[in-house]
């Protein structure tokens, strides 16, 4: 057993270096994970190019971990409810427990969160906080998924967009039976929504991508999507005609926008959207101010969402959608990386290594 652990750092934009840190003495409050593989997402390639960093400094990136539990403090075991060798997937977010917002069932809105997985400074000890590392350390509020371990490790690191996709279109949108929904984004976030939303009763669902993202629109209707719009180069189509088209009129009782740094989408989720439906908002955009008609939202009586993330029963709905083994997830994954090329992943992902076509992409750091 190696004293020392390499982890990926992004030292700064575009550049990720690979270094060793001490392996956490593990107490018997805590715990020590060996990262089996961890996804990764839009927004770790916008925090790789540098549009969502903030002041972090150095970090190990990754807030997609899932791996086996190596090392586990007595009391830590207990309140888990795992043992040495069971496999868990991690929640980003570290609460505390404790406070009036934990206790009464907001712990995303807690006021007193540790260090998240994936976004905090090596600065802060034990290093280990993100994903992208052979060791992952288990402060004692960590918040953890028990998974079937006969799962590929591909497969089971889909717990975070498929989670994505079941909290934000079923349980913050509301799709249900025979209702209509848009997915704008064709990315693997959106093909998750897809999914959880066929897998809701949904009649209809529409999804939008580039003219770049065709293999991502034809794996959408493979997982049960009954319209694609491409909305850029020479098929390009007005995407709220075409919803109005496909609806006879009638336009989409749930719309989740979905795409990183593009404003237009905005408007055309509230324009998409029936009178008195809903739209959720989780395309994050680097900070940039969005233009926003509230009038849109007035005169359509619409629900406007923001979707901060995936909550405990977001995880443990996609969960058990992947232990179901009903969707032929391996379709989604497109690519597998080792640590040491951590960074080719995320130009992967970002669609910037010629030739490649990525929907899924992991990084498994113990070869």
């Amino acid at each position: 057993m190696s004293d020392m652990v390499r982890a990926a750092v992004q030292v700064r934009p575009r550049t990720i270096e690979v270094r060793e840190f001490p392996r956490p003495t593990i107490g018997p409050d805590d715990g020590l994970l060996r990262v089996e593989a961890n996804g990764i997402c839009g927004s770790d390639v916008e925090m790789f190019k540098g549009h969502m960093r903030g002041d972090r400094g150095p970090t190990v990136p990754g807030h997609e971990p899932m791996g086996i539990i190596e090392e586990v403090g007595e009391r830590a075991a207990q309140r888990w409810g795992v043992q040495p060798g069971d496999r868990v997937a991690l929640e980003v977010i570290i609460p505390c427990r404790a406070c009036h917002d934990c206790l009464t069932g907001r712990y995303q809105s807690c006021r007193n969160r540790g260090p998240a997985h994936g976004v905090t400074g090596v600065e802060v000890a034990p290093s280990l906080w993100g994903g992208l590392a052979e060791h992952l350390y288990l402060s004692p509020n960590a918040v953890l998924h028990k998974v079937d371990k006969t799962l590929p490790a591909e497969l089971a690191v889909m717990f975070n967009p498929l989670g994505a996709g079941v909290r934000w279109a079923v349980h913050l949108g509301g799709a249900g039976l025979g209702d209509t929904v848009v997915v704008l984004g064709a990315g693997q976030r959106g093909i998750a929504a897809v999914i959880a939303a066929k897998a809701a009763g949904a009649g209809t669902v529409i999804v939008t991508g580039l003219e770049a993202d065709a293999h991502k629109l034809a794996l959408a209707r493979e997982f049960g999507a009954d319209h694609t719009i491409t909305v850029d180069g020479e098929a390009a189509v007005d995407v709220v005609e075409r919803v109005r088209e496909i609806t006879d009129g009638a336009m989409a009782d749930v719309v989740l926008e979905l795409t990183p740094m593009a404003a237009a989408p905005v408007t055309h989720a509230l324009q998409a959207a029936r009178h008195g439906g809903t739209v959720v908002l989780a395309g994050l955009k680097g900070g940039a101010q969005v233009p926003l008609q509230t009038d849109l939202i007035i005169n359509r009586a619409l629900t406007v969402k923001g979707a901060f993330g995936v909550d405990a029963r977001g995880y443990a709905e996609a969960i058990a959608i992947i232990e179901s083994r009903r969707f032929p997830l391996e379709k989604l994954h497109t690519h597998t990386f080792g640590l040491d090329d951590t960074a080719l992943a995320m130009e992967t992902l970002a669609g910037e290594v010629e030739g490649e076509r990525a929907v899924h992409v992991s990084v498994h750091p113990n070869p």
